[in-house]
């Protein structure tokens, strides 16, 4: 087949760009040709024979909201100039104005802003009503995206039920959850001096943006409240214009709680720590959920936070409520206190997450271009001809 990615970027230490990544090289190990068209590709995939990649320039333009919109533009006549030189088009989103036979659906804008969680008011600052307005373009845009598509595919169940909530029909989506690396997220020897974090007690990790309230570090703090002293906490993120420091400290937790702002290397500090907590306020698909499962961690999690739904009995625990403080404080405790159920749990966690390796995410992708492809071979040939009288 000949496949054109759409997306920003194709590389591994990206979210979205990762799932496009993994994508291109199973793609290409079956044989397919495959052409980018983002403003930047792995270089390893750019040197490939049957890789082309076509760079959009981003916009200098002032906001994001512009940017997005003149890289849309941008796209979208780049796909439509070219597009019968592709079997395959594979769009992530709202990317480009044009249409497309596969969009991957990582984040909806509507089931951000109608989560309950959504932190912006129109009239409270100018701040503020810029990031409503851009939240409500993204939102007519991807509605706008879903509908010139042939078939979506949702992150997670629940960016599928979001997906259905803009009008999208379930018989047009496949739910294909995000991979994991399984090799390089395993269970292994502990490293935590390297971290700089103490021997003795019982660890936990929370990994994620420290500038974002949907993360919700604060509940974790507040829960860790009520948690025995040998709790402790590590915490991996940017740092710069967190407020998190602060309230550590004004919880007095400033000698269990460990900042380690932004770590490089993820599978060692995860292979460091006893459980990862992760009760996300929404979430479509969280990776880092998915690389503490194949590291063998205890999770604890909630329901709003997409990944949650990968879960299954006996592999974590997942709570209702993501600002129930006592409840995660009472289920950390659980954790902590009882080294047969966490091991048991963190043994299941490494089960369920083999079934999600990369390659599994990958050839689940190959396989709904073999069948966009194959539907349009048939639509393309020329009906049978009955009333043609037969020759003898």
């Amino acid at each position: 087949m000949r496949i054109l990615i759409v997306t920003h970027v194709v590389r591994k230490n990206d979210g979205q760009g990762r799932v496009n990544y993994e994508i291109v090289q199973a793609a290409l190990a079956a044989g397919h040709t495959v052409t980018l068209l983002a403003a930047e590709a792995a270089a390893e995939l750019v040197a490939h024979p049957r890789v082309r990649f076509a760079r959009v320039a981003t916009s200098r333009l002032p906001t994001r909201l512009v940017q997005y919109q003149m890289f849309a533009l941008r796209c979208g006549a780049w796909v439509r100039a070219h597009r019968n030189e592709f079997d395959v088009v594979h769009v992530n989103g709202f990317i480009a104005w044009a249409r497309s036979d596969v969009n991957a659906a990582h984040f909806v804008h509507d089931g951000w802003y109608r989560c309950g969680f959504y932190p912006f008011r129109l009239q409270h600052s100018f701040y503020h009503a810029y990031q409503v307005i851009y939240t409500w373009l993204n939102i007519a845009c991807e509605k706008w995206a879903f509908r010139h598509t042939e078939v979506i595919v949702p992150v997670s169940q629940k960016v599928a039920a979001e997906v259905r909530a803009l009008g999208a029909g379930a018989a047009r989506m496949q739910v294909i959850h995000n991979g994991v690396d399984v090799d390089e997220f395993r269970p292994g020897a502990c490293e935590r001096a390297r971290f700089g974090l103490p021997q003795v007690p019982f660890m936990l990790l929370f990994a994620g943006d420290l500038r974002m309230s949907r993360k919700n570090l604060d509940t974790v703090l507040h829960a860790l409240v009520h948690t025995s002293a040998d709790v402790h906490l590590a915490v991996a993120g940017i740092l710069h214009n967190s407020p998190y420091p602060a309230l550590v400290e004004s919880l007095g937790l400033s000698a269990r709680v460990h900042f380690t702002d932004m770590v490089m290397d993820m599978p060692a500090l995860m292979r460091s720590v006893d459980a990862f907590v992760f009760p996300s306020r929404y979430e479509p698909m969280g990776l880092v959920l998915l690389e503490a499962l194949s590291a063998g961690l205890p999770v604890i999690t909630v329901r709003t936070a997409g990944g949650a739904e990968v879960i299954a009995p006996g592999s974590g625990v997942v709570l209702d409520d993501p600002n129930d403080a006592a409840a995660l404080g009472a289920a950390i405790m659980r954790v902590a206190s009882d080294t047969d159920y966490a091991r048991s749990l963190g043994t299941r966690a490494r089960e369920v997450a083999q079934n999600l390796s990369w390659q599994a995410m990958a050839e689940r992708y190959l396989t709904v271009y073999e069948q966009v492809h194959a539907r349009r071979a048939a639509q393309s040939l020329p009906p049978a001809c009955a009333s043609e009288p037969v020759k003898l």
